[in-house]
């Protein structure tokens, strides 16, 4: 499995270790699954947005066609 480093300030970082603590977590596991929650909520934006568009245009499409 690739490994990924990053920097935080040292406010970001206690931050990140109190939230882990309070949820009995290590800080590598909160900090991956909170990267994986981001990128599955941007794809669900982004999905959420493209239906919208398609529902929104379907009448014009359709008279296009």
């Amino acid at each position: 499995m690739a490994g990924l480093n990053l920097r935080f300030t040292d406010e970001e970082l206690d931050a990140l270790r109190e939230r882990a603590a309070a949820e009995g977590r290590s800080m590598q596991a909160f900090a991956h699954d909170a990267v994986i929650a981001a990128i599955n909520e941007h794809s669900r934006l982004f999905n959420e947005a493209a239906e919208h568009v398609l529902k929104a245009s379907a009448e014009l499409n359709r008279r296009l066609a």
